[in-house]
């Protein structure tokens, strides 16, 4: 299995976990007390001691869905929830820290890409502002607050990268059930920016209270290298692990109607490979809507699915039939280009024409029947395929053997 992008090799996970000798429930239990331990005021160091040796290297998915679930056990406040997830970040940082950046997708115009480059003129415009701020400390005249108040002003860009990343990037997160990082950036977004609008404020309507506009500077300046923590850490790792390419190149797609911060990113085009119209046209390729296919691609493709296919065309003449390995119903070559009236016993043929006639008059568009036969639980359907304009050119048999499918029960994930 390759290795997942934010996350540690599952060889490797598996083998901690052996070493450690202890189950995934017990390291679960480990890693929520001490979300409680921190909320209850023991310190950092003391719980990275106890838990030394103990967990192994976990996800940055794991911590992240606890972090969610016991806020909510434990009714934590927004006030209290911000304060100690940065702790708890710190405790965990170690066992994670090395699975973070495997193989990140650093392509020039990915969303990711995109999102990391306004960080790093991000962190710039944070420097100056910490630069002009101590400026002002000194001699708050009229020059040093223009200064802080133009630096106000352009930091102001933020609003797009964390609009992108709320109304871009977290439905998608959403979408595969993660809430936690989303819900505490939201409300930690919304506080930088309105910190800086304070300043602002103050800054304009300035009254002599220096105090007050350090301190809500040194509060924004401080959450936005935090919040860049968080995103290059936790939320592109996260996002990196879940997303597809598809979902990627949506949001690149999507970002422009927002803009950018403090960037003018290129545009981003993943490597595809395409076939033209000249080799579908000389190397025998078939090329569909949502695709394109070699005719021995189709025909292995038809032949490897777990259920047996049969056309018929508008004239009710036998067209195709797939030839998987286990055939329910035996169909020969000789059969291709018989009406299928002439494929049925006499005494049935009438439900075919029944069937057939509710199809070519749209009265229906699909027919089941489900019977035992040769130790098998066979669930036959029968399609009227139509076009585009909805007129009717045949019927697909679709027949499957749903026995093994009854006998299912609970679950398996491909990641567990």
């Amino acid at each position: 299995m390759h290795c997942l992008k934010g996350e540690i090799r599952v060889s490797e996970l598996i083998n901690n976990r052996e070493q450690n000798k202890i189950s995934d429930q017990e390291r679960e239990a480990l890693i929520k007390q001490s979300f409680k331990d921190l909320h209850n005021g023991k310190s950092v160091e003391e719980i990275k001691s106890q838990l030394k040796d103990k967990v192994g290297y976990i996800t940055i998915g794991e911590v992240s869905r606890l972090q969610h679930v016991l806020m909510e056990e434990e009714n934590i406040q927004e006030h209290e929830a911000t304060e100690i997830c940065s702790k708890h970040r710190e405790i965990f940082k170690d066992f994670i820290e090395d699975t973070l950046n495997r193989h990140p997708d650093e392509q020039p115009g990915h969303p990711v890409y995109t999102f990391k480059l306004e960080n790093r003129e991000l962190e710039k415009q944070v420097t100056k502002i910490k630069e002009h701020l101590q400026e002002f400390e000194a001699d708050d005249q009229s020059e040093n607050r223009l200064k802080l108040l133009g630096d106000c002003n352009l930091l102001m860009d933020i609003r797009k990268h964390y609009e992108r990343k709320e109304q871009l990037l977290f439905p998608y997160l959403e979408k595969y059930g993660i809430y936690g990082p989303t819900n505490m950036m939201w409300k930690i977004d919304d506080f930088i920016v309105d910190a800086i609008k304070d300043a602002k404020r103050m800054l304009v309507e300035y009254d002599g209270n220096k105090q007050s506009v350090v301190e809500v500077i040194n509060f924004f300046t401080d959450q936005i290298d935090e919040m860049i923590y968080r995103e290059e850490n936790i939320l592109f790792p996260m996002s990196l692990n879940n997303l597809t390419e598809d979902e990627w190149l949506k949001i690149a797609q999507e970002s422009d109607e927002i803009g950018f911060c403090l960037v003018s990113p290129e545009d981003w085009k993943p490597e595809r490979s395409v076939i033209d119209d000249e080799q579908v046209a000389s190397k025998g390729f078939i090329k569909m809507e949502t695709g394109i296919l070699s005719l021995k691609q189709l025909e292995l493709l038809l032949n490897h699915l777990p259920v047996d296919i049969t056309f018929i065309d508008k004239d009710d003449v036998v067209r195709y039939f797939s030839k998987g390995k286990e055939r329910i119903f035996a169909r020969t070559k000789a059969v291709i280009g018989r009406t299928v009236q002439n494929c049925h016993p006499p005494r049935s043929v009438h439900v075919v024409e029944d069937l057939l006639d509710d199809f070519k008059a749209g009265r229906k568009d699909v027919e089941d029947f489900w019977i035992k036969a040769k130790g098998k639980y066979v669930y036959i359907r029968y399609f009227a395929v139509r076009d585009e304009d909805g007129e009717y050119i045949g019927t697909m048999e679709f027949s499957q053997n749903i026995a093994p499918i009854q006998e299912i029960e609970g679950e398996k994930r491909i990641l567990s």
